[in-house]
């Protein structure tokens, strides 16, 4: 009898913690990168992979900040130079610069070269700050972190719409 009772109340227990689970809101994680010195992050399940610079086939009469294709596992994708699509400098090499994979969600075979990598952030850790009136239509929004540093939100759906990050040829 014991054991049916013990059986019970660990069914109660697990569906009581099924629907606690379900309602329950949970800040997503944003993956946070630095370019050109200027302190970024995306939402974490946008990014399909960090990789390091992979070696990558320059492609002719491109803009500047495309920095050609590489084959990652089987498959081909751009390389962007975000810094350099911002208007920056073009990224300098290192062993900290990375490649952030793009979800397939949003847009097939797309990496962004940034210069380090951050790790990951918790949303709920920064205050809203005053977004630019000349901010592109990528930058979701502005925040601070404790320390007062500033971040900026990448807001990837609207990045793979946008027709200068579409079109890579150069006129």
């Amino acid at each position: 009898m014991a054991r049916r009772t013990g059986l019970r109340e660990f069914q109660l227990s697990v569906a009581e913690r099924l629907r606690t689970a379900a309602t329950r809101t949970t800040p997503l994680s944003k993956l946070g990168f630095q370019v050109g010195g200027v302190n970024w992050f995306v939402p974490l399940h946008l990014v399909s992979e960090v990789i390091p610079l992979p070696p990558f086939v320059a492609v002719p009469l491109t803009q500047p900040w495309f920095r050609g294709v590489a084959n990652v596992r089987g498959n081909l994708f751009s390389i962007v130079d975000f810094s350099a699509f911002q208007g920056g400098e073009a990224t300098p090499g290192g062993i900290d610069r990375r490649v952030i994979l793009v979800s397939d969600k949003l847009i097939g075979g797309a990496g962004l070269l940034v210069s380090r990598m951050l790790g990951l952030r918790n949303p709920e850790s920064f205050d809203p700050a005053a977004r630019p009136p000349e901010a592109a239509s990528w930058v979701g929004g502005v925040f601070t972190d404790a320390a007062g540093a500033s971040w900026q939100e990448l807001e990837l759906a609207h990045l793979a719409k946008d027709q200068r990050f579409l079109e890579v040829g150069s006129h």
